[in-house]
Order: structure tokens, then C-alpha cells, then sequence
């Protein structure tokens, strides 16, 4: 089984959103209502102060994105999740190789997409609290040139760590996380649930959305 690059696209679109996606923002009217809200408005504006610093070449302005995106991730609580089962029966060395090929499998999809977005803008428009330490923020994606609603993009914030960070995010209603455990899943139950199969596939992708496009 491979994994389904368009809808690895779908989910990894949703995550590069925050830190890579806006060069035009709008901020709501009142204030953020709560520390949620504000962690996901501040850090799109931080993204933006990065795309808009004409003293950055490409690069430099790649691992600026990067040092800010896995700074805002939960890196690996979202990876566990995404192990499922196979958390629990996988060898502990295994289970840490993996958190490193998911982050930069991760890493590698967002450089592969942020430069495809930055004309659209994005706008926080309210937030729901699931629990005193679990929030979703809501937002709106739209291109300012085009005639089609915008769309709908949460992210989920916990703040039970001492400080707010992203744990999942949703487009479209389709929340990455539970997209990438489905997949992760599907993948090992066809390889009698040898992570490292699925390392070694995570890293193969890594280097392909790495390679410039022609």
C-alpha cells in the first residue's frame, strides 16, 4: 500500500496554512476572546512578517517557516496519535524513529506547498472550548480574486502544557490527524505492523516533495 499523496496534500495543505500560507491577513474586529485565538492570529501575522522580509532569500526564508511551524506543532503527540494501536506494540526505538521521519516528512510537505498560497487571507472568526485547556479556533480561507466561499479551516489548540500549541487542524471539516491515522494505520495492518516499513516510506516521501518541481 502507498500512501495517498493527494490526500497527504489535502491534510498537510491544512498545517501549512498557519505558519506559510498568508501575504495578506485580516485580523477580527474585537479583540481575541481568548488565549487560543490569539496564538493562532499572532502567529499567522508572524508568518507574515517572514513572507514579506525582502532581506530573506528563498531559503533563509524556508528555515525561518520551518524554526516557526514546529514551534507552534505538537510534533509528537500528533505523531503518536497518528501510530495508533501500533503505538503500544511497536519496540520504543521504533516508535522514536518514527517521531523523527514524521517530523520531517511534515516539514518537507509544507516547504513543498506554502509558496502556492500566498495570495489568499485568512481571518479568525470565533473559537468553541471543548475543555478548560482544549480549544477550537475557527477561521476563514478565502481568495481575494475569486468569486467561491471561503473556506473553512480550524485549528485545535491545547494550552495543558504551559503554552498554547497546535495539536490538529481541519479543512473543509476533514480534520489531518485523523486522516493521517487511517492511513498509517491501513499501511501497517498490509505490513504486519513493522513501523519501520513505514519510516522508511515517510522518508522516501520526505526526499521526494523535497526535489524542485520542473
Amino acid at each position: 500500500m502507498q500512501l495517498s499523496m493527494p490526500l497527504m496534500r489535502r491534510a498537510f495543505f491544512a498545517v501549512a496554512i498557519l505558519a506559510a500560507m498568508p501575504l495578506l491577513t485580516v485580523r477580527p474586529a474585537a479583540a481575541a476572546q481568548n488565549v487560543a485565538e490569539a496564538f493562532v492570529d499572532d502567529n499567522i501575522h508572524k508568518g507574515l512578517d517572514i513572507l514579506r522580509d525582502k532581506k530573506l532569500n528563498a531559503v533563509q526564508r524556508r528555515d525561518q517557516f520551518e524554526t516557526l511551524l514546529l514551534g507552534l506543532v505538537d510534533v509528537r503527540r500528533i505523531g503518536l496519535f497518528t501510530l495508533g494501536q501500533y503505538r503500544r506494540t511497536a519496540p520504543p526505538e521504533d516508535v522514536e524513529a518514527f517521531i523523527g521521519a514524521f517530523k520531517n516528512y511534515a516539514t518537507a510537505a509544507y516547504q513543498s506547498y506554502f509558496t502556492k498560497y500566498t495570495n489568499q487571507t485568512l481571518k479568525v472568526i470565533g473559537s468553541t472550548q471543548r475543555s478548560p485547556t482544549d480549544f477550537v479556533v475557527q477561521t476563514q480561507l478565502a481568495d481575494p480574486g475569486s468569486s467561491q466561499q471561503p473556506a473553512q479551516v480550524d485549528f485545535r489548540v491545547r494550552t495543558d502544557t504551559g503554552k498554547p500549541v497546535l495539536v490538529d487542524v481541519a479543512y473543509q471539516g476533514i480534520w489531518l490527524s485523523l486522516e493521517e491515522r487511517d492511513q498509517f494505520v491501513a499501511f501497517l495492518g498490509q505490513n504486519n505492523g513493522n513501523v519501520r516499513t513505514l519510516i522508511a516510506h515517510l522518508s522516501e516521501l520526505a526526499v521526494n516533495l523535497g526535489k524542485p518541481s520542473n
